[in-house]
């Protein structure tokens, strides 16, 4: 099993008050294999995603990628499982406006010790980015920004990514077409994709669905 989540709570204190974002979420996901998370807006998505991540720890619970506890209570412990194990596409792109596209998506294998030159060179082949590497984000389309994205979680070969709500600023075709392109190469690369989205159209192009409702599996 890849990805291993058990027992899941999350609860963040303001002041007096405790509100519980997770309650307990438990699944599995296998190499190879695709989940779309759905659910309202406040239900404990993206929580979970950056959870997963390794982005902050739950309150209780444990996640594990690869046999890797990315629940670690350490910082620079979860941080190199990150580098190591999981590639993250975020909506909003953040890709990093001063470097190039070919240096974007070097950025993170690199920094995980892993660039592999023929693998980046394949990839912006097949994401139709062979023409921009040379070009800064902020002159490329919002969909030649989110291939940008995608290549670049991709480049360092993650054993899990991590996609939150990938297309959601992207017209319909163009979100069509970057959807298949992501899971064409990660389902050829053998890599779990669990992804965001609420659009009911797209996670049905994922092998599974889950929905959160309230902090739980509904």
């Amino acid at each position: 099993m890849l990805l291993n989540v058990q027992e899941v709570w999350k609860s963040y204190v303001s002041g007096a008050d405790e509100a519980e974002v997770l309650r307990g979420v438990t699944f599995t996901l296998e190499a190879g294999h695709s989940l779309a998370l759905m659910g309202e807006s406040g239900s404990g998505k993206s929580t979970l995603l950056h959870l997963i991540a390794g982005l902050d720890v739950p309150s209780s619970g444990s996640i594990e990628v690869k046999g890797c506890v990315m629940s670690h209570p350490r910082d620079t412990e979860r941080a190199a499982l990150r580098r190591s194990l999981v590639g993250v596409i975020f909506q909003q792109f953040n890709l990093i406006p001063s470097l190039t596209v070919a240096a974007n998506i070097r950025f993170q294998a690199q920094l995980a010790g892993r660039f592999d030159e023929k693998w980046c060179a394949e990839l912006t082949e097949r994401i139709g980015l062979k023409e921009h590497l040379g070009k800064y984000p902020e002159s490329l389309s919002g969909g030649q920004q989110q291939r940008v994205a995608i290549a670049r979680a991709l480049a360092a070969k993650p054993a899990l990514v991590l996609a939150d709500e990938p297309t959601g600023n992207l017209d319909e075709a163009t979100a069509q077409n970057v959807l298949d392109l992501l899971l064409s190469i990660t389902r050829e690369t053998e890599t779990a994709l669990l992804m965001v989205t609420h659009s009911s159209k797209h996670a049905e192009a994922l092998g599974q669905q889950m929905t959160l409702r309230n902090g739980q599996i509904a």
